[in-house]
């Protein structure tokens, strides 16, 4: 082989070992997340203290164990690997229902929205026009499951392009502007947190791109002024626990993620933080998982936790096919 050629070799492995990395710290923070929740989905705030990695709670589930905010997740990866349809991923959403791509072959949590669109999607409608509409169809069923997007556009520098990948992925289970907006500003923060910025950049960078991109006038636009500026005032990492919901809400969940990721130094503390918030414990957890996975990097994550993690190989898989349809492109 020559120099060249050996150099070029080398780059694209020393590309891919870091996306591999990038991919472990992003799922695993996702999953640990998910599991270190799920005991405690529903609880209402002081009513418990997670400090470790626990079993059974709400759903008796074994320590480890994960729910849908990381099956479908991996689906969406599984469907990014195989460069399939928007059919395909919804046909993979309904076998999730029949226990496919989980942790001991049982679904045992599902949100509302997301089902809804699967039924609709059974019924005929199309995978594009699946999701709800309306004001009340703003649940954070699809921003659970997206940030893999955040690794397949790292490198898309046209914001017009993304925008429309994120789009496509979220109207399938949840089509109202305001889950777009904020499944577009997470999938953002995520990039530029795997770009190795700092918080405060990455959130300020965030807000600037898009009230650039967007005029005031754009629906989205009207959204974010309306829902979102909160998101990226200084003193949100002032506001109590007290001001801070933790529901399935997008909104709130986006705001509490970003509080959290704001007010702790460590992936540790981040996750903890956000279970101990209680109500919708594992999506919220498995979200700020996967931002502080991408913000401490894969070496932060608990050895401990990630060893816990249910049918863990399965994980490793679909990390690995997904890391495959990277080797088959031009670095």
């Amino acid at each position: 082989m020559k120099l060249h050629e050996k150099w070029i070799e080398d780059s694209r492995q020393m590309g891919l070992l870091v996306l591999k990395k990038q991919l472990q710290a992003v799922i695993y923070g996702l999953a640990i997340g998910d599991a270190l929740g799920v005991p405690v989905e529903f609880k209402k705030r002081g009513s418990y203290s997670i400090t470790d990695m626990i079993g059974h709670g709400t759903y008796n589930q074994p320590l480890g164990t994960w729910s849908d905010d990381t099956s479908l997740t991996l689906a969406l990866m599984e469907h990014l690997s195989e460069c399939s349809d928007l059919p395909a991923l919804m046909d993979k959403f309904v076998a999730y229902r029949n226990g496919y791509l989980t942790p001991y072959g049982d679904c045992f949590d599902i949100g509302i929205g997301t089902n809804r669109a699967i039924e609709r999607y059974l019924s005929g409608v199309f995978p594009e026009e699946a999701g709800g509409q309306s004001e009340m169809d703003n649940g954070n069923g699809a921003l659970m499951r997206i940030s893999p997007l955040a690794i397949l556009m790292q490198e898309e520098f046209d914001f017009s392009n993304k925008v429309k990948i994120i789009e496509r992925y979220t109207k399938i289970t949840h089509r109202h502007p305001r889950s777009i907006v904020a499944s577009i500003l997470y999938i953002q923060i995520l990039i530029g947190l795997l770009l190795n910025n700092n918080l405060k950049n990455t959130i300020n960078g965030t807000k600037k791109l898009f009230l650039e991109y967007f005029e005031p006038s754009h629906p989205y636009r009207k959204e974010f002024d309306k829902y979102f500026q909160v998101l990226f005032e200084e003193d949100l990492f002032k506001l109590p626990p007290s001001e801070i919901a933790s529901t399935g809400y997008v909104v709130d969940t986006l705001k509490a993620v970003i509080w959290c990721l704001g007010t702790t130094n460590s992936f540790e503390s981040a996750v903890l933080k956000a279970v101990n918030l209680g109500v919708d414990t594992d999506t919220i957890g498995a979200i700020t998982g996967t931002l502080a996975g991408a913000l401490y990097k894969i070496e932060s994550i608990p050895e401990k936790w990630i060893n816990n993690i249910a049918n863990k190989l399965l994980i490793d898989k679909k990390i690995r096919d997904f890391l495959h349809y990277f080797e088959k492109l031009e670095y």
